[in-house]
């Protein structure tokens, strides 16, 4: 594993980190990255989506996510919070998480 990277090249690495770990939960769930005018270069917003359904933004400062995508700890700790709340918003709709927990 690396780090570093430009701006979208880490947005690209986020965005496919974070949908392979939602997706082992459920499928269906889509990811929505976050990097307007506001972010470009200084931060990413993660959100989960299902269906019309929108999770809480998960807030990540580009130089975090650039300086640890090469961290096994790191991308442990994101990975078990993508899970967890992937499991919330499939919770919130009242959808069943069928895999083992």
């Amino acid at each position: 594993m690396f780090s570093g990277g430009t701006y979208h090249e880490v947005a690209r690495w986020l965005w496919n980190f974070v949908t392979s770990h939602a997706k082992r939960v459920d499928p269906r769930v889509e990811i929505v990255l976050e990097s307007n005018d506001q972010r470009a270069g200084k931060s990413y917003g993660v959100r989960l989506r299902l269906g019309r359904h929108l999770g809480p933004v998960i807030e990540l400062a580009f130089r975090e996510v650039a300086d640890n995508r090469g961290s096994l700890v790191w991308c442990t700790r994101l990975a078990e919070r993508t899970t967890s709340l992937t499991r919330e918003l499939l919770a919130g709709q009242g959808v069943a998480d069928a895999r083992p927990g």
